[in-house]
């Protein structure tokens, strides 16, 4: 009687939990038979609709490709200066931003401010990602009356292009945009990778050009947190910088841009091959045109020359020298980051892990040594950083455009007027209103001392990285090079393009590849005209949700186990 008694109340208290399940799951009840069909029915349109956006992903990537792989602008524009025509050419081109909004550009300028430049990063991708929308930098630039100007990039680098030529080319477009604006130093706008351009740039401009802004820009490649940040452990892992140079031997000397976008995808698995396609799919209806728009820019991939990437790999990533003063960028010429005056404002965000705050700051108790020693310099530097915001969020994010884009620059004046030191930008926003301006927000500049953004990365182990990656990539260059370089040409180095796994696992996709696909096309359009959705309170979509969300954090856990797995290696190699 007892276990009767006993099971009874377990088989109560189950159906109790099941209910309780239900309710926070939110389903009033037991799912009927009708729910089944319809959630059927709905997950049958839906795959149809996935898979008709991966096809037209693909088509887009190679009408893309054989356009040339044209910048995607959202704006008109003209071209000022092609540094392919200068006598150290460089695959670099300086545009005029001619129209916003069916408008002409020059009807929002104010005379009174002074214009941005923005600079697009060569991580790659193609430029654009600045102003491949109307909320972006450039708008945000646009609608604040700033004359505005775009560096732009080509898919093919010039021969033997170098660090010194781009920067040579970097340095002309600036003298052509204050030669057009006298009296208005140009405001420089670095994202990401061309943060650090645009800080040799101002070391290099001394006068010549205004604040500059750093948006996700990595200058101290050695910071980071110890399990959040393993991209900076990734040299010492591949054994220097020899792989790279590899690569761009096969490539006949050129250094193909899918291979960074590739490291980029797998630093966060869960979101670069599960959640963006599990998003997709959940919100086929309202998210296709978004996920076009951006992967035409992600997966337009340019080339970098052999010259360039072994500079940037061994100088930046591996040897960490900008912030060091041991960066050489020509005969007689090292860069030193204590020769800029113009004020420097960075952006940071706590949600990137691929440039976090460690290495947006890190480098400036570097090269200050303290607060004192910044203020003697002279020097201003703001920062202001994001709770959550990932990597491209900096760049792409409309909330972010709407709000920190701008109070920087409405604010551009109580910058360059504040005195030397290092202080915080506070935005107070009480609306929460991201199209607001001043004054129904404000904007605060609390002092900070630099001793507190010293961060303790393991020098002695990332300076073993150095020369194992020296002697690795003496032994390459000396006895392997050679022979790669004599059998690579540009027949096999064409091959090895369009069979990178990021650019095959899109295009064929394509019906061009892949017959198949026509019948997605003609599938979606007959289920695309009378298309019913299903409420997104559903209970089976409440369900799917929820599962899609288990799968996310079950990467996810998988991914920190693999980051333990390179920290752990990386010590065991290197030491702590």
């Amino acid at each position: 009687m007892r276990t009767t008694e006993v099971g009874a109340a377990r088989a109560v208290q189950k159906r109790a939990s099941k209910a309780a399940d239900d309710t926070a799951l939110g389903q009033p009840g037991s799912i009927t038979l009708q729910d089944f069909v319809a959630y059927q029915r709905d997950v049958l349109e839906r795959t149809v609709l996935f898979w008709d956006a991966l096809r037209q992903r693909a088509n887009n990537m190679i009408e893309h490709e054989r356009a040339g792989l044209p910048p995607l602008l959202d704006f008109k524009y003209e071209i000022l200066m092609d540094g392919r025509q200068f006598d150290r050419p460089a695959n670099y081109a300086l545009l005029k931003i001619t129209e916003s909004a069916k408008v002409h550009a020059d009807e929002c300028v104010d005379p009174a401010k002074p214009p941005v430049i923005i600079v697009d990063p060569r991580a790659g991708h193609g430029p654009g990602i600045g102003g491949f929308k109307r909320e972006s930098e450039v708008g945000m630039a646009l609608g604040e009356g700033h004359p505005v100007y775009f560096v732009i990039f080509f898919p093919e680098p010039a021969p033997a292009q170098t660090l010194a030529d781009v920067l040579h080319a970097l340095r002309r477009f600036v003298e052509e945009v204050a030669r057009r604006h006298p009296g208005k130093p140009p405001v420089l706008y670095g994202n990401c990778q061309a943060g650090w351009a645009v800080t040799l740039v101002s070391a290099d401009c001394e006068g010549l050009v205004g604040p500059a802004v750093l948006n996700g820009s990595p200058l101290s490649y050695w910071a980071g947190a110890s399990g959040v940040n393993p991209m900076r452990l990734t040299g010492g892992l591949l054994g220097g910088a020899w792989l790279a140079h590899l690569v761009s031997d096969l490539g006949d000397g050129r250094f193909d841009g899918a291979w960074l976008a590739q490291n980029f995808e797998h630093l966060k698995p869960e979101k670069a091959i599960w959640e963006k396609y599990a998003h997709l799919f959940a919100n086929i209806d309202s998210e296709r045109e978004r996920f076009l728009e951006f992967e035409r820019w992600w997966n337009g991939f340019y080339f970098l020359s052999r010259e360039e990437i072994l500079a940037i790999v061994e100088n930046l990533f591996i040897g960490n020298k900008l912030e060091q003063g041991r960066l050489r960028i020509c005969d007689g010429c090292w860069a030193d980051l204590r020769r800029i005056r113009n004020p420097l404002v960075i952006f940071a965000s706590y949600g990137d892990n691929i440039t976090p705050p460690h290495q947006a700051l890190g480098w400036i108790p570097v090269v200050y040594q303290d607060t004192y020693d910044l203020k003697r310099a002279g020097q201003r530097i703001v920062y202001l950083t994001n709770p959550h915001v990932g990597h491209l969020g900096i760049f792409v994010s409309a909330s972010v455009a709407r709000l920190e884009h701008r109070a920087i620059l409405e604010n551009l004046e109580e910058i360059e007027a504040l005195a030397p030191g290092l202080y915080e930008m506070k935005i107070d926003n009480p609306s929460g209103d991201p199209d607001c301006h001043k004054p129904s927000y404000s904007v605060r500049f609390e002092p900070r001392r630099v001793e507190d953004l010293e961060t303790d990365p393991p020098r002695m182990a990332f300076e073993r990285v150095r020369q194992v990656s020296e002697f690795s990539e003496a032994l390459y260059r000396t006895f392997i090079s050679p022979w790669v370089q004599a059998l690579a040409n540009p027949w096999t180095a064409e091959t090895l393009k369009w069979l990178h796994p990021m650019r095959s696992s899109r295009y064929l996709l394509s019906e061009a590849f892949n017959p198949w696909m026509r019948t997605v096309a003609a599938l979606a359009e007959i289920i695309t005209n009378g298309r019913q959705p299903l409420p997104q309170d559903h209970p089976l979509l409440v369900r799917e949700r929820a599962a899609m969300g288990d799968v996310t954090r079950a990467l996810e856990k998988v991914r920190e186990g693999r980051d333990t797995v390179y920290e752990g290696t990386f010590r065991l190699l290197y030491g702590p």
